[in-house]
């Protein structure tokens, strides 16, 4: 089984501030470092180090930013299609973290919108039935339901992530086998949280919804079942990525297991997810190859 993900690459600026500014208030913040990022890259990152075949496709631009981009991904035990945009900028997030770990992130998707399938096609070639497609919501609508579609042709299990949140994800549910939500987006998406959050989503198409909780743990529900699984006790410094290691490592721990997710890839998940929020950064805070051999030994 191969993971196919295709997303967002971006560079990650991060700066700490006290709190976060309001409408025409300039404030203080201090340099927190830059890394590779975007949703995309850092689920592929995770699933990756898990020891999974992975390949990335990412859309960059034409400039500095791409190459810093490759240097990082070199690092990786990954397979990156890196697809350059003519008339688009490679992607930066700017993430505002804050004094417990919290943080407001601002993405620029350029690269990542003008995406198509047509750029993907020659790519997703060589996948099989039974391989993962993974996709998160920085693509353009057109892009993600193309590729969705062409995922069920081939007889792909089919990874959402919906955010950021987009108002064209009600539509694709039905394309959709496998959904992670937080409870923001949960809420969003349906107007409600928990169980019934779930329900409603699992009556329109996934087999599985897995709800991310922060530190009151993580929800799987499916037709049959609710599994509920505790946060582990870590001191959080930062949740930028916690959500992509949560998925990743989840999905990993099914593959690499031949098994559809179950209780003990949400707590692989959690585990994974625990040593992220308790680093500063995104790819760097990530767990190591063999920090996640350990978890999923």
């Amino acid at each position: 089984m191969r993971a196919y993900i295709v997303g967002n690459v971006a560079i990650d600026e991060t700066i700490a501030v006290s709190e976060l500014p309001v409408i025409g208030a300039s404030i203080l913040g201090n340099a927190g470092g830059s890394d590779l990022g975007g949703k995309g890259t850092n689920q592929a990152v995770v699933m990756a180090r898990c020891g999974v075949p992975t390949t990335l496709v990412a859309p960059v631009g034409r400039d500095a930013r791409a190459d810093t981009i490759r240097h990082y991904l070199a690092d990786e035990p990954l397979r990156s299609e890196l697809i350059e945009m003519e008339d688009a900028s490679s992607d930066v997030s700017i993430i505002f973290r804050l004094p417990g770990g919290e943080n407001a992130i601002v993405t620029t998707t350029e690269s990542a919108q003008s995406l198509s399938l047509s750029d993907v096609g020659r790519i997703l070639s060589t996948a099989r039935p039974g391989d993962l497609m993974m996709l998160q919501g920085n693509l353009s609508d057109h892009a993600t339901r193309d590729i969705l579609e062409h995922a069920r042709t081939i007889g792909m299990v089919t990874a959402f992530n919906p955010s950021p949140v987009r108002a064209y994800f009600s539509d694709l549910w039905g394309l959709i086998d496998i959904a992670f939500l937080n409870k923001g987006e949960a809420q969003a998406l349906t107007g409600t949280t928990g169980r019934d959050a779930a329900e409603y989503l699992l009556s329109r198409g996934p087999r599985e919804i897995v709800l991310t909780l922060g530190g009151d743990g993580a929800t799987l529900v499916n037709r049959r079942d609710s599994i509920e699984v505790p946060a582990r006790a870590c001191d959080v410094m930062d949740t930028t990525g916690a959500g992509d290691t949560f998925m990743a490592a989840a999905l990993a721990s099914c593959a690499l297991r031949g098994q559809r997710l179950d209780r003990l890839a949400i707590e692989h998940a959690v585990a994974a997810a625990a040593i992220t929020v308790s680093r500063h950064g995104t790819r760097k805070a990530f767990p190591t190859i063999s920090e996640l051999e350990a978890i999923l030994r």
